[in-house]
């Protein structure tokens, strides 16, 4: 019996091929393994920032830096001409409204006091001088009077005598009529005298009014030249701090020049400058937190100024009296003016290179946190360091939200060490 004997090369170039084909798919699935593991990025864990999105009312904030400045402000400036003797005060030091800050010197304002003086006392004396003549001419004035009285008298004694004698004709009638007229003269003379010391005593007093006024004048130019010389010792006139002294040791000033500021402690306003881009959200009355660095201060919006400077806008923010210690004149401050409350709504700490009302894509962590899904979410108004998220996540999910400007291309999938 014939045995039939299969072709050896045949049974070897099968299995060649056999061989052949399973290197290759090999070699198939570990590129497309290596495609696939360059194609997944990956970060360290410890090296992002992890944001959780929740529901809730969410404050509209503009953020803005600035400085704390004093309420109320007083300058100082020199009153007249003089020279700085002794500083008694420097920048910084606390002071109240009777504080001395410095003293200055001026030998022709204690001169015009002195003068000032002694023009008050020769007016006094005048006035006592006046009186004693007034005096010496109402005594005169009585005097005659009381001689105008007496011959009065002594002329109707002489008509009532006169008055029996013409009846019995003894003596001539025209004898009596003179002595009648002339005491109907010394009456009416008596008479015009009353009136006439009247008068006197009127225009006596007038004059004394007038010595009086004078004399007032000049007690006024006596105030008037020690106000001058008070103002030499310089107060500071107001409870507060010494913000500046514009002068030196030695130092002549003139009448105007700027002397020390004076601001006070207890009353203070914040400058916040917020970027003009937000401007227009900004309104009266709208609350704002001071931020010191130490302590958060509630206050709200008085000003806004009109003025744009290097893209910024100035806003002024009362706020309440009794501060803690850590605000002070001139220190920094942070600030968020609430220009809006939103309602029940998702958000979530605003991710690096994240604008407000706009879509972007973020990576979603799953729950392990082995690895995190690109994902397109879009974005609503921007909250201060949170942003409104509109659509795109739910509740309780975790994001990346630090800065991933390093990867030069972003992947479906990061995964996560």
């Amino acid at each position: 019996m014939d045995v039939i004997k299969k072709d050896s090369k045949k049974y070897l170039l099968s299995t060649t091929q056999f061989v052949i084909f399973g290197v290759v798919l090999i070699l198939l699935i570990l590129g497309l393994y290596a495609k696939n593991s360059l194609e997944k990025l990956s970060v360290k864990r410890s090296e992002i920032i992890i944001g959780t999105v929740v529901n809730g009312d969410l404050d509209i904030v503009i953020e803005g830096y600035g400085l704390l400045k004093p309420a109320k402000q007083r300058l100082i400036t020199a009153l007249t001409r003089a020279t700085v003797k002794d500083i008694i005060l420097k920048p910084g030091a606390s002071v109240t409204a009777g504080s001395i800050i410095l003293k200055m010197e001026n030998p022709e304002i204690e001169r015009q006091v002195d003068s000032a003086r002694q023009q008050l006392v020769q007016e006094k004396a005048n006035l006592r001088q006046l009186k004693l003549n007034h005096k010496r001419e109402a005594l005169d004035e009585n005097a005659r009077v009381a001689e105008i009285i007496a011959q009065f008298e002594s002329a109707k004694l002489k008509r009532l005598a006169e008055e029996k004698l013409v009846s019995d004709g003894i003596i001539a009638k025209n004898t009596y009529e003179n002595s009648l007229l002339n005491e109907k003269q010394l009456k009416q003379r008596i008479k015009i005298f009353k009136q006439r010391d009247k008068q006197l005593i009127e225009v006596h007093q007038e004059a004394i009014n007038i010595q009086l006024e004078k004399m007032k004048q000049q007690q006024g130019e006596v105030e008037i030249s020690k106000q001058r010389a008070r103002r030499l010792f310089v107060r500071a006139g107001l409870d507060g701090v010494l913000q500046r002294l514009s002068v030196e040791l030695g130092q002549s000033v003139t009448a105007g020049q700027e002397i020390a500021l004076i601001g006070s402690v207890k009353e203070l306003v914040a400058l916040v400058k917020v970027p003009q881009s937000q401007a227009q959200q900004l309104r009266i009355d709208q609350q704002a937190i001071i931020d010191t660095r130490r302590d958060k201060i509630n206050g709200s919006v008085v000003r806004i100024d009109p003025i744009v400077e290097n893209n910024t806008v100035t806003v002024e923010i009362s706020l309440p009296i009794g501060l803690p210690a850590s605000a002070r004149p001139q220190s920094n401050i942070d600030a968020l003016i609430i220009t809006d409350r939103l309602k029940g709504v998702n958000y979530i700490e605003r991710p690096a290179n994240i604008k407000a009302n706009s879509v972007s894509k973020m990576y979603l962590l799953d729950s392990r946190y082995n690895s995190a899904i690109l994902k397109k979410i879009r974005f609503g108004q921007q909250a201060g360091r949170f942003v409104e998220i509109v659509s795109g996540v739910e509740v309780g999910d975790q994001f990346i939200i630090s800065d991933l400007a390093n990867f030069k291309k972003m992947t479906d999938e990061l995964l996560v060490k």
